[in-house]
């Protein structure tokens, strides 16, 4: 049972991983064929078609009252693409796919313009706009009774629906109140129209849901050929040492001796950074909307622009000239910490534009690029949910967008002067912000993979090994146009300072890793060792297979969290894949349905590995038209079932002569017992 006070139920690191070590011997025919009856996707089944309007997937009724102008196109291995027709030419379409009914489902959609989220359902009209990832559970009866020990029959079939780009157009779904499922399809161009699209939803199916992300991201990856596959790409080597970033440190006013202060008090505590973000405040910018002695305007600190690819003064030789302890020039400063404190990585933020603003336009240091100072213009969809403070503001005052003909040797100039500072790599974010830049340069789609192409293309040139992390990118433009990026953000900020948002920050990165966790390594960010949810973040990224790195001020630090994710040379021990739900949480809602905790499955290279979340009563989700009572709110205690078969692909670790029994550790009791078969389920 999991504790209902709101600090034991963040704290559940040492209460909620479970290591399942198979045990070896001769497996029985029986378990065998248990294993293979769900573990695999399907590879001979019905193909897809419409037929009296009905589309009918492996035989399925996924919709019914599908309109006729709605295409089928079949691709691979059985999957479709769904498009439609219109009779007149324009720039952005809603189309109607059909009605959809008594499914259990399961959304990525976009909340804000830079942010996905998920929402589970069972109709149509569950379905939020701007959703990226559609799931469908191919039978509804068909899932655990969570008041049984038993684990009953897997469901027959999974769907999945993917909205793709569709040349210059990118498409999302939506749910409309009749419960039919819609596509919307725009180019952010009204020069760029048309009404005939072939290619815009992927349809496909299969018996095992990650089986199935993965075939149909490696069939989109072969046909679309816009992006790789997370496997074919190179993964930069600071994934597997401990990180430290400035930003919740010390936010705009990080500065050289605070860095130092940092890194020094990390490494007398036995936990040291090999890993280090100096994030936003170091760069060269001017902000004319916010005068100094001036009271601070919410939302103009988005209004400032790069005046030059160099550092700021504080960085500067001579800001620090009447001082013995600022660095001589940026350079050697960087240089410093790398031999003061073994650094093996530094890393510098910059935004997709260069900053916020952008670049500012004429200025000497940046004028060459040829900026123009335009007005975002969001999509009706992304207007529908949630509003952006930044996007907002940078709407409100504008950005320096670069002229498309000199991307890459903007980012080619700034990458090339950082790695002569000895910088080796760059966190890239507000990379969204192109969707809302495309009126007049070919739209969204294309102005996206100008930059990606640009951007890619400079960080192979100038730093090693793809030294790169992308951050505030969830709509499909930017994630189906990643050919080398190989980690992205996969949530919304850590906000330490918002009690409300810790839950939902470990859900939504663990349901968005369904989806992203196939392009690239999901990135979890940053968070505080020293507060009152360090052990749940902690036992979070524990089993997310992502980067681990804090944000802590120097001297805040919990040194008993931090020894148990860091070893004494600062290396991780990251686990294989990128850490998602276990099946049998997939279309169950961990944060507000005041029943469900949230199970989480990785593989070791000897073990698997489950981390148990109760995310219940701590927070709301966005974009929910309800109204939760106060006794709703409380934490709560919870009762769920683990069992190893909750751990996808434990026979890689298993090797041939595994009996199919297994050693159920618990790490804070450090209790082993034993599991005999894989699907026997233990009451927690």
């Amino acid at each position: 049972m999991i504790s209902p006070s709101l600090t034991q139920l963040l704290q559940l690191n040492s209460r909620s991983s479970l290591f399942l070590s198979p045990k070896r011997g001769v497996l029985p025919d029986g378990c065998l064929k248990f294993r293979k009856s769900w573990k695999h996707s399907m590879s001979v089944s019905l193909k897809p078609i419409i037929r009296d309007g009905i589309l009918r997937i492996n035989g399925v009724e996924a919709l019914t009252r599908v309109p006729e102008n709605v295409i089928v196109t079949p691709s691979l291995n059985g999957s479709v693409f769904l498009g439609a027709v219109s009779p007149e030419r324009s720039c952005r379409h809603i189309f109607k796919l059909g009605l959809l009914q008594n499914y259990r489902l399961l959304c990525l959609f976009r909340f804000k313009i830079f942010w996905m989220i998920p929402r589970v359902g069972n109709s149509g009209s569950d379905i939020p706009v701007e959703t990226q990832m559609l799931l469908l559970e191919g039978r509804e009866e068909s899932y655990a009774d969570e008041t049984s020990n038993e684990v009953s029959n897997r469901p027959e079939c999974y769907i999945l629906f993917l909205p793709v780009l569709d040349g210059q157009f990118r498409s999302s779904l939506q749910g409309n109140s009749a419960n039919e499922l819609e596509f919307c399809i725009e180019s952010g161009d009204p020069a760029v129209a048309s009404s005939q699209f072939l290619e815009t939803v992927f349809v496909n199916y299969g018996d095992n849901p990650f089986d199935l992300m993965k075939e149909s991201m490696k069939i989109l990856e072969k046909h679309k050929g816009t992006f790789s596959h997370r496997e074919t790409k190179k993964l930069p080597g600071m994934l597997d040492w401990f990180g430290w970033c400035t930003w919740d440190a010390f936010y705009f006013e990080v500065n050289p001796q605070g860095i130092k202060d940092g890194l020094m008090s990390l490494s007398e505590g036995g936990t040291p950074a090999k890993f280090l973000i100096i994030d936003d405040g170091w760069q060269d910018t001017q902000n004319e909307f916010q005068k100094e002695g001036e009271p601070f305007i919410e939302g103009s600190q988005f209004g400032a622009r790069l005046v030059s690819i160099k550092e700021n003064n504080k960085f500067r030789k001579t800001a620090n000239a009447n001082t013995n302890e600022g660095p001589e020039d940026f350079k050697s400063f960087i240089m410093s910490i790398k031999s003061t404190f073994g650094l093996k990585y530094v890393y510098l933020w910059h935004a997709l534009m260069g900053y916020w603003g952008g670049l500012l336009p004429n200025a000497p240091g940046t004028q060459k690029y040829n900026s123009k100072l335009v007005y975002p213009v969001q999509s009706p969809g992304t207007l529908t949910n949630e509003r952006d403070l930044s996007m907002d503001s940078m709407e409100k005052y504008g950005v320096g967008a670069i002229d498309p003909s000199k991307i890459f040797e903007f980012y080619n100039d700034l990458h090339s002067y950082l790695a002569s500072q000895n910088v080796d790599g760059v966190k890239v974010d507000v990379q969204n912000i192109t969707e809302t830049l495309g009126a007049g340069l070919g739209g969204r789609v294309t102005l996206t993979q100008q930059h990606h192409q640009a951007l890619e293309k400079s960080i192979a040139r100038n730093f090693l090994d793809n030294h790169i992390i992308c951050c505030m990118a969830h709509s499909t433009d930017s994630v189906y146009s990643s050919k080398r990026s190989a980690v992205t953000r996969a949530s919304d900020d850590y906000m330490p300072r918002n009690q409300l948002s810790q839950t939902l920050h470990v859900a939504a990165v663990a349901f968005n890793s369904i989806f992203l966790g196939e392009i690239t390594v999901p990135d979890w960010d940053m968070f505080y060792s020293h507060h009152y949810s360090a052990e749940f973040h902690a036992a979070a990224r524990a089993v997310g297979g992502c980067g681990i790195y804090v944000s802590d001020k120097p001297g805040q630090h919990d040194f008993n969290i931090l020894k148990r994710l860091v070893l004494p040379n600062g290396s991780v021990l990251r686990a294989r894949y990128p850490g998602r739900p276990t099946r049998d949480c997939l279309f169950r809602d961990p944060v507000m349905d005041g029943k469900s905790l949230l199970k989480i499955w990785n593989l070791n290279t000897f073990s698997g590995i489950i981390g148990i979340f109760n995310c219940q009563g701590a927070g709301t989700w966005p974009c929910l038209d309800i109204v939760k009572n106060e006794s709703s709110s409380k934490p709560s205690c919870h009762e769920g079932h683990v069992s190893p078969v909750d751990v996808e692909y434990l026979e890689e670790v298993a090797g041939g002569n595994w009996t199919g029994d297994c050693a159920v550790f618990s790490f804070n009791t450090a209790v082993a017992t034993q599991s005999k078969g894989m699907v026997h389920s233990k009451k927690l």
